[in-house]
């Protein structure tokens, strides 16, 4: 198996270098499709950079995201057990993956048992993920989804209010939490006349403390 190339996997944590190292380097540009849900297959990308997209849609081509994954992280691995994909898998942005087989990724947890202990621990973390989305879904309105994924996803400024460093569409906030995209623009035009969050080119600031209820 050729060894990726060209991005340093060493910048990996230490589980997933030797891994990424017996892997295939390859480039997707944004919004490429590396996976569709339901199909075939059993490779792994580890990302090397970029950002890429995990989420399930319906035939009326509504979207939900179930989770954003970066550098040092990896999707695909439900595979292993020879079913078919549970999710599509789309580059958000420029993305560079090292893409593993699935007879490599075996022989590696045969060759690495350790990685398997780490295999274990982050399916139980997305399984926890999952039962907390399932109970956010089903018993938060629309707002308080909002207001949590405004609040989890800001970072404190200098300038006393919080920010949400990357450029969040309405759509992609109405994916992630559940919810079609003109409730997202009505609740976030009412909280920005509320004075509660300030929105420009699509960069979102908190300005104050978001009420409990809306």
């Amino acid at each position: 198996m050729p060894a990726a190339s060209g991005l340093d996997p060493v910048a990996l944590p230490p589980a997933l270098q030797h891994l990424a190292l017996r892997g295939v380097q390859r480039r997707y540009r944004a919004r490429a499709m590396l996976i569709e849900e339901g199909e075939e297959g059993g490779s792994i990308y580890i990302v090397l950079s970029g950002r890429l997209r995990v989420f399930l849609s319906d035939s009326r081509g509504r979207e939900i995201t179930l989770g954003l994954h970066g550098p040092g992280e990896y999707v695909g691995e439900m595979s292993l057990d020879g079913g078919p994909r549970s999710a599509s898998v789309q580059a958000v942005e420029p993305t560079v993956c090292a893409v593993v087989t699935r007879e490599t990724m075996l022989q590696h947890i045969a060759d690495h048992p350790d990685f398997a202990l780490a295999l274990i621990v982050r399916l139980i973390r997305r399984a926890r993920l999952a039962t907390e989305s399932a109970r956010s879904m089903a018993l938060l309105d629309v707002y308080a989804r909002l207001k949590r994924l405004l609040e989890e996803r800001s970072e404190p400024s200098l300038d006393g209010t919080r920010r949400i460093a990357e450029r969040l569409t309405h759509q992609a906030i109405a994916s992630e939490i559940g919810c079609s995209r003109e409730m997202v623009s009505r609740l976030l035009k009412d909280l920005e006349q509320g004075g509660y969050v300030s929105v420009t080119q699509r960069q979102l600031a908190l300005l104050r403390e978001l009420p409990a209820r809306w």
